[in-house]
């Protein structure tokens, strides 16, 4: 496609000089160009292509970055980046040294607030409106979220405190889930445009102000005007529950029409007090493939544009992949035995399990702390749940697995998917933390397999285990097999080699790489290697016995390495008193590893199989 408009944009500026007609143009051409980068780069396609419109409407009547619009996630914005002045490194996206995947401060003026995990954005938007009040400025301020991150608790909360406090703002709803029959979208459009529009509000408050000046009939006489102006709205839209909550809803209206969309937003922007826009769009808008397939083209890796079909590199399965299989053959014996995930059904590989056993399995959606203590109450009750959630997510639940079932020592499965460095979504979606933070709580379980071998047998183990609460980590992408008959024992360790000079201490799926580290080393006895398996409890004879014997120790993690698994083997030779011992720890150092391939990010971060040749070399004097 020849970009007519798109290539002459380059700031939000840009857009108040274009008609609807021109803006239509534009919107084709930005979905066109997501589409054909995203393509190549991977990314978050379908729920970006949805918002298109309500981007260059939002830009179309506010005033970035004076105005501050504030997304939520990040899914959403790659128009955001695009018409903000990124159009050319929009081609970077998610690479090494390119622009992020998600929104970051530090990468554009537009990105007002950063954003990775769902749910933030009305929190966020409704400190800065209070800030402006505090500083007696007049900017406007707008909380960009998805239907799915608005019935996140963090949400609600916000939603709640805002209805009360009655600060001027607007939230931007952009629901791609419901479906407006014709007749009715109508009646709420009309009825939209009637309640949104400059005279209806002059007149509604006037008359308000009015009769509120009367004496004793004044204020239930309002009342009764209000309770109709709501029973009316009722008919045609869902939104009572904002309005009995304290914020004016608008809506719902269709959020590819850019007309509609400019009209209300600049009817509704100086109303006073906070406000809701209900818009309904398409997620994969544009797209075929991503229209028809929108959970794939969620989050998807490189695909032909032309097809969709997804470029497929790999040939082993995934680590998800043998996780889902070993549950479902166990749960095909145990009927106890329940699955949970906080919307991301397909991305732990789940819908087979699913689709089997439809009564015990459970999406909660973005609410992994309903899901924690949800998983405490089916254990209680005698079921055995499995809480499968990517790691950087869990943190949400980190109180209610403290509180609600490590306290309670509840036989609760925690399955930490994506453990590890992720790759290109970066910073806010690396699952580094929780080896440091399962640890710490008393009667948790805490184990990594290093191989897919390892894994099937640490699930099995999980869901035999009854006396409290178990952890599994285990990294995104294709599994690493590790020939070995040794069975899973409660806080027991497997010796991979034997050696006398220097012992490796392994947790977790880095195992291959120290393997293949090894194998060009000269004198292959001098290297011991330890694969942990579990943390917690930790086989502290295995290990002591081998430290005195080699005097030098390297410890490696896909974790941080601040409270990590290293940290506890300084605890264990401190408690042991065992002299003159060298230690070197290799993991997460104390930074944010920002987004690039996996390879990438492990070479910022250390963990590479030249990295580790290089400390071995050093601890032997090769």
């Amino acid at each position: 496609m020849i970009y007519k408009i798109l290539t002459k944009i380059t700031s939000p500026d840009d857009l108040k000089k274009l008609s609807f007609e021109q803006l239509e143009v534009l919107a084709t051409e930005i979905r066109d160009y997501i589409v054909n980068v995203v393509s190549k780069t991977g990314g978050h396609l379908a729920s970006s292509l949805g918002a298109v419109e309500i981007t260059l409407a939002l830009y179309k009547v506010f005033n970035p970055p004076y105005d501050k619009i504030i997304w939520d996630v990040g899914h959403q914005a790659y128009c955001h980046k695009i018409v903000t002045g990124r159009m050319k490194k929009f081609k970077t996206l998610r690479q090494k040294n390119g622009i992020s995947g998600f929104l970051k401060p530090t990468e554009s003026k537009y990105d007002i607030f950063g954003a990775g995990h769902s749910s933030t954005s009305i929190s966020a938007a409704l400190g800065f409106a209070k800030a402006r009040d505090l500083n007696k400025e007049r900017y406007e301020v707008v909380a960009v979220i998805g239907d799915a991150s608005l019935a996140n608790g963090m949400a609600l909360e916000a939603i709640n405190h805002l209805g009360h406090d009655k600060t001027k703002m607007l939230i931007v709803v952009i629901d791609n889930e419901m479906s407006i029959s014709p007749t009715v979208g109508a009646l709420a459009e009309y009825f939209n445009r009637l309640m949104s529009g400059g005279f209806i509000n002059k007149l509604r408050n006037t008359i308000q102000a009015t009769l509120q000046k009367i004496p004793a009939i004044g204020y239930p006489t309002t009342k009764i005007i209000m309770s109709l102006e709501e029973g009316i709205k009722s008919i045609f839209s869902p939104g009572i529950i904002f309005d009995e909550l304290g914020i004016r809803y608008f809506g719902p209206i269709n959020g590819h029409n850019i007309k509609l969309l400019v009209e209300t937003l600049k009817n509704i922007k100086n109303i006073n007090g906070p406000k809701l826009l209900h818009i309904v769009t398409k997620k994969g808008k544009g797209y075929k493939p991503a229209e028809e397939n929108p959970t794939m083209f969620h989050g998807i890796s490189s695909f032909d544009p032309a097809t969709g079909i997804p470029i497929c590199k790999s040939m082993s399965p995934t680590y998800s992949k043998i996780f889902s299989d070993s549950l479902i053959k166990l749960a095909a014996k145990d009927k106890k035995i329940i699955a949970i995930v906080a919307a991301m059904i397909e991305g732990t590989n789940l819908s087979v399990f699913k689709e089997k056993f439809p009564d015990r399995f459970f999406d909660v959606g973005i609410a992994e702390e309903h899901a924690v203590t949800f998983a405490a109450g089916l254990a209680k009750a005698g079921f055995k749940p499995f809480v499968c959630i990517y790691s950087t997510f869990l943190q949400r639940g980190f109180d209610q697995i403290i509180h609600d079932v490590g306290i309670q020592k509840l036989p609760v499965v925690f399955v930490m998917d994506r453990a590890g460095l992720v790759g290109e979504d970066g910073a806010t979606h690396h699952g580094v933390f929780d080896i440091a933070f399962m640890k710490m709580i008393p009667n948790m379980i805490v184990m990594a397999p290093s191989d897919a071998n390892e894994l099937q047998k640490m699930v099995s183990f999980a869901a035999n285990y009854k006396k409290g609460p178990v952890s599994i980590r285990f990294p995104r992408g294709e599994s690493y097999y590790y020939h070995s008959n040794l069975q899973i024992k409660l806080g027991k360790a497997r010796i991979i080699k034997k050696g006398n000079s220097l012992t490796i201490l392994n947790f977790g799926a880095l195992l291959p790489k120290i393997i293949k580290t090894i194998e060009k080393i000269g004198d292959k006895n001098k290297i011991e290697i330890i694969d942990v398996r579990f943390l917690k409890p930790i086989d502290e004879k295995t290990i002591i016995k081998s430290i005195k014997k080699t005097k030098k120790v390297i410890t490696i993690e896909e974790g941080v390495i601040h409270g990590g698994f290293g940290e506890t083997i300084l605890r264990i030779i401190s408690e042991n008193n065992l002299k003159n011992i060298k230690v070197k720890q290799l993991g997460i150092p104390d930074k944010f590893i920002e987004h690039g391939t996996v390879e990438e990010c492990r070479e910022e971060a250390g963990l590479t199989e030249n990295n580790f040749l290089k400390h071995i070399k050093e601890f032997l004097k090769l």
